[in-house]
């Protein structure tokens, strides 16, 4: 963490302190059902407020198409956070403008305030300058606590850094210490487990991935596509069939590169893509016509197991089946509680991320057993795939 400033080097006594934090959570009837990036932006609130900053919350929900709506306010979220802060949380009507201005000015050292959504005006997304430098007159520090947002050169998420004295905040900072540490600096060997719907989506990740890592696991409907590249039959299973040269070529970049990569052996297969389907475990050789694959099968998951004990790091992004229909969760939960298990046992540093990731590892019952899960998604795989994230890069000191 060197190379970023963090909130060690800023003084925020009396100071105005913009805050960039991710608060596009689940919602369902008014209320959140997932608290989890709420929790994970308390330590950067409560350190800038314990030391006398005046804490203003900048963020975004949803997608607005044509500026302010109720249905994308934030408002609902300023009481969210005052209940898990256990301090009162403010809201202003805008995040610019005379109403957010008022809000500001009324503020005392300690208190925190939440402005509206970012994204009710439409320069927030193109990065504007001008409203760059509206938000910039409400504050006189900016931190970025989203990492999850990093991914998007936006007005607020790395326009300001460019104004005001930028800093990462303590989730953004554990982010980024926890992803370098994972994949540019790690203990070697290490494994990843990619998994999900589509070679297509996953394609860069995948092509950095096998020059940095020693073992590659691939998993979910991703996997059929390879087997199908190898000419196994697949049966009616989700598969990509304009990617197959491409697998192929991944395949061979993975020889190429001393990369391990491991495919499942055996399946769970059934006809019909439905919760407690009838189903077999076939080897994937033997995946009848009519059959389409849902899940690894149990010959697979010893081979993760084993890979898993060889390993000192792991990064996991996607489950290795149908996680969300029982019984083709079975891969994905046995394989979750190995990498718990052992990283438990202090054998293996694991990283995982990805929102279905996020899910399959709650539902495994392993969701604070790993040594770090990012909330973040599609920031995440940018990072996985290589790319530099423009948030990341503003807070370069």
């Amino acid at each position: 963490m060197s190379a970023f400033k963090t909130l060690d080097s800023a003084d925020v006594a009396n100071k105005r302190v913009l805050v960039r934090v991710d608060l596009n959570v689940p919602m369902e009837n008014g209320r959140v059902t997932d608290t989890t990036r709420i929790d994970r932006i308390l330590p950067t609130i409560r350190e800038i407020s314990g030391k006398g900053g005046k804490v203003i919350l900048l963020a975004h929900f949803g997608r607005p198409k044509a500026g302010p709506d109720t249905e994308n306010s934030l408002k609902p979220l300023a009481a969210a956070v005052s209940s898990h802060l256990g301090a009162p949380v403010a809201f202003a009507g805008d995040c610019i403008g005379e109403v957010a201005a008022n809000a500001v000015a009324a503020m005392k050292s300690g208190d925190v305030l939440l402005l509206e959504n970012t994204r009710f005006h439409k320069a927030e997304e193109k990065n504007d300058p001008a409203f760059v430098a509206e938000l910039a007159r409400l504050g006189d520090i900016y931190v970025n606590d989203a990492f999850s947002a990093a991914h998007r050169a936006h007005a607020s998420t790395e326009g300001l850094a460019h104004k005001l004295p930028a800093y990462a905040g303590r989730t953004m900072q554990q982010e980024i210490e926890a992803i370098s540490k994972a994949l540019e600096n790690p203990q070697r060997p290490v494994a990843a487990v990619v998994g999900g719907g589509k070679v297509s989506t996953k394609l860069e990740l995948l092509g950095n991935l096998v020059k940095k890592v020693d073992i590659l696991i691939i998993g979910g409907g991703m996997a059929n596509t390879f087997l199908a590249a190898q000419g196994k039959k697949i049966g009616k299973s989700l598969c990509e069939k304009d990617m197959l040269d491409t697998a192929r070529s991944i395949l061979e970049a993975g020889k190429a590169a001393k990369c391990t990569i491991c495919l499942p052996v055996d399946a769970v297969v059934a006809k019909e893509f439905k919760a407690h389907a009838a189903n077999r475990v076939a080897d994937v050789d033997h995946v009848a016509d009519d059959e389409m694959i849902l899940d690894a099968g149990p010959k697979s998951v010893v081979e993760v197991e084993r890979l898993f004990e060889v390993a000192k790091t792991l990064v996991w992004n996607g489950p290795f089946g149908a996680f969300e229909l029982e019984p083709f969760n079975a891969a994905t939960n046995a394989a979750a509680r190995a990498a718990a298990r052992l990283t438990k046992a202090g054998k293996l540093m694991s990283l995982a991320g990805g929102g279905d990731t996020v899910a399959a590892l709650n539902q495994a019952g392993v969701g604070d057993d790993f040594s770090y899960i990012s909330t973040a998604g599609g920031a995440f795989l940018e990072w996985l795939e290589g790319k530099a994230l423009p948030g990341v890069e503003a807070l370069r000191a």
